[in-house]
């Protein structure tokens, strides 16, 4: 009988368990009025007086550690079901966050300043509120000029003198006024027009120009410096310029990009020609140097403007430039992957 009391001890010692059920069914088992331990206790009187003492040591270590164990799984079970009840089951997977998306307009403007910045441009950048002088007059565009009107003009009614800048190339007469050559600097920004809006035209858009004034700098470095601006970008390296006007620069050219003619989707870009628009560009006036303060004579150079909102479009495919704007979730969560 002693050795049957120690297998039970055993057992004891190796019983283990997360269910209360089981562990209920476990005390009751050894420590119940009707379990093992009453009844060992009851066969005391019957054993001989010689094993007694050996009897009774292993009664007790049997109560004992069957006592111990109970309270040890029982602890143990109360901290689980406090955990889960504080933490819910950690067990389970964690719940995923959110990724957010950088805007198609702010994934194309990082991508030109850091092309730039590889061939040493800064970034400047000015006020959307700009004076007359700043947007028109310092850029060879006096009161009354007729090349005004190829930008419909938001004014503020209470002073006329202040706009609603027009384009970007107002960030770079104020760095020409507080900056000495050589200057290498882009400025990209949001810009405004009073144009009626659609799928491809916007009352405000974002523009990025470049500037670069040292000495002797010729058309040669801006063909050069677009060329390779294009390829970075589009992955394209044919170009081509076009003669064109702008007040602010002579000689002034447009720029296409050879962007091809093998889907559909090319064909209705280019209008079936394979060639794409893509900016203007052009040598800096003198008389644009002269109203900043440098001396023209001197130094030379050339600038450069682009729409962001349009090469946004043609990178992403995006057919109606109006859902840059509209904060549409749907059409934004699709962005999640680009870089």
């Amino acid at each position: 009988m002693i050795d049957k009391i120690k297998e039970l001890i055993t057992e004891a010692e190796d019983f283990k368990t997360q269910s209360k059920e089981e562990i209920e069914a476990f005390r009751i088992k050894y420590l119940g009025k009707k379990g093992l331990l009453n009844d060992y206790f009851a066969e005391f009187k019957n054993i001989a007086s010689d094993q007694k003492k050996e009897f009774g040591q292993v009664i007790n270590k049997l109560k004992k550690t069957a006592e111990e164990k109970v309270n040890t799984l029982k602890e143990a079970v109360e901290n689980s079901q406090d955990d889960k009840s504080i933490y819910g089951d950690l067990s389970r997977p964690g719940e995923p966050i959110a990724l957010g998306s950088r805007h198609p307009i702010s994934l194309v403007k990082n991508q030109i300043v850091d092309i730039f910045s590889r061939i040493g441009f800064n970034v400047s950048e000015g006020p959307e509120i700009e004076d007359d002088w700043h947007n028109f007059t310092a850029l060879n565009l006096p009161e009354y000029h007729p090349a005004r009107d190829m930008q419909d003009t938001f004014f503020i009614q209470t002073n006329p003198d202040v706009l609603l800048r027009t384009h970007t190339s107002s960030v770079q007469v104020r760095y020409m006024e507080n900056n000495k050559p050589p200057i290498r600097t882009i400025s990209p920004g949001r810009v405004y027009r009073n144009e009626a809006i659609s799928g491809r035209s916007h009352c405000f858009f974002h523009q990025v120009e470049g500037l670069y004034i040292d000495k002797d700098v010729s058309f040669a470095d801006l063909k050069q410096t677009l060329q390779y601006f294009t390829t970075e970008l589009f992955g394209k390296s044919k170009i081509r310029l076009r003669p064109s006007y702008f007040p602010f620069t002579e000689p002034s050219a447009e720029v296409d990009v050879y962007w091809g003619l093998e889907t559909e989707t090319d064909y209705k870009m280019t209008k079936g020609t394979g060639w794409l628009e893509i900016m203007g560009c052009g040598m800096v006036d003198p008389n644009v140097l002269e109203n900043c303060g440098i001396d023209s004579k001197e130094y030379s150079g050339f600038a450069f403007g682009m729409g962001i909102d349009r090469i946004a479009l043609l990178l992403h495919q995006i057919s109606d430039i109006r859902l840059l704007s509209e904060n549409d979730v749907r059409f934004l969560e699709q962005f999640k992957s680009a870089f």
